[in-house]
C-alpha cells in the first residue's frame, strides 16, 4: 500500500504484537497502517519480525530520532509522512512527545481526525502488557505467555554447530542462535520447529539453557520428532509447553533416559495440540 492511501494509523511499540496491540488492529480498517516506535528494547518480535503478526503495512521511528520532538511537531511529521491521515488509534496508556509529557487526551490538541483510544485488554481478569509476558516466558509459563500473544512465541536464528555429541551419543539436534530474542527460562519444552523456509512446522523437543551434563555451554537445541534431511542455515521455534526444568545429570546414560521422557511428553502435548 502507497502512503498516500493510508487514511488510519495505530501508533506504539507493539513488541510481542499481542492481543492488545491487535484489538489497536481491528480499528483500522482498510487503508490502514502501523507506525512502530522502535525504543530498542523489543525482544519479543525485535526489528521486523513484527510484520508476520499483521497484513496491515508497518513504518517504523526510531525514538532516539523523534524523542525531541513537542506534541504539535509529532502530529505535524505524522501528517506529512500520511497526507489522507484522518484516525488515529492509540491505546489508553500511550504517551509522545518531548519527555513523554503528552497523553491520549492532548491528541485532540494537534489532530482534527479521529481519535480512537482503546481500552485496557484482559484475559481472565488479567491485563495485558509486553512486560508481563517477558515476565511469563522467564518463569517457563509458556502457555500462559501464549495466552496473551494469541499465538504462540517464535524465536528465530542461524544454524550453528554443536558439541557433536548429540548424533553420536544422544539424539540429534539442530543447534540455533538466537540474537534480539528473549529466550525463556532454562529447561526443555515441547515445540515446534521450522526449518529454513520450510511451509510447515515439525513436531520438536527443545532444550534451552547451560548444558550441565556435558560441557556447561549456554545452547538452543531442537530434536526434530522425525527424520530431518538436508542442511539448513536457519530456523525457527514455536514454543508450545514447558516439560521440565534443566538439570544435571550424572552420565549420559541417564540424560539420554530422560530425553527419552521429554520425548514422550513433547509428543503427547502436541498430540493434544492437534487433536
Amino acid at each position: 500500500m502507497g502512503l498516500s492511501r493510508v487514511d488510519a494509523i495505530a501508533i506504539g511499540g507493539f513488541d510481542g504484537m499481542h492481543v492488545g496491540h491487535q484489538s489497536l488492529f481491528d480499528q483500522l480498517g482498510e487503508n490502514g497502517a502501523i507506525v512502530v516506535i522502535e525504543t530498542g528494547s523489543a525482544n519479543l518480535t525485535p526489528a521486523r519480525e513484527r510484520e508476520h503478526y499483521s497484513h496491515y503495512p508497518i513504518f517504523y521511528y526510531q525514538l532516539e530520532d523523534i524523542r525531541h520532538l513537542e506534541g504539535e511537531e509529532f502530529i505535524a511529521l505524522l501528517g506529512k509522512k500520511f497526507p489522507k491521515l484522518s484516525k488515529i488509534v492509540v491505546g489508553y496508556d500511550f504517551h509522545f512527545g518531548k519527555n513523554r509529557r503528552y497523553s491520549h487526551q492532548d491528541l485532540k490538541t494537534f489532530f482534527d481526525g479521529d481519535i480512537s483510544v482503546v481500552d485496557e485488554v484482559s484475559f481472565f481478569g488479567d491485563s495485558i502488557h509486553s512486560h508481563k509476558i517477558r515476565a511469563k516466558l522467564q518463569i517457563g509459563d509458556i502457555e500462559g505467555a501464549n495466552h496473551f500473544l494469541g499465538h504462540n512465541y517464535t524465536i528465530k536464528g542461524s544454524v550453528i554447530k554443536g558439541q557433536g555429541l548429540g548424533s553420536t551419543d544422544l539424539v540429534p539436534t539442530i543447534n540455533l542462535e538466537c540474537e534480539g530474542f528473549l529466550l525463556p527460562c532454562e529447561g526443555v519444552y515441547a515445540a515446534l520447529t521450522r526449518l529454513g523456509d520450510e511451509e510447515h512446522y515439525r513436531s520438536s523437543v527443545v532444550f534451552v539453557g547451560h548444558r550441565m551434563s556435558t560441557d556447561g555451554n549456554y545452547a538452543v537445541e531442537s530434536h526434530i520428532l522425525d527424520n530431518v534431511e538436508g542442511c539448513y542455515t536457519y530456523a525457527s521455534i514455536s514454543f508450545v509447553k514447558f516439560l521440565r526444568k534443566n538439570r544435571k545429570f550424572e552420565s549420559l546414560k541417564s540424560l539420554k533416559m530422560a530425553i527419552t521422557d521429554d520425548i514422550l511428553g513433547a509428543n503427547r502435548a502436541l498430540r493434544i495440540l492437534s487433536l
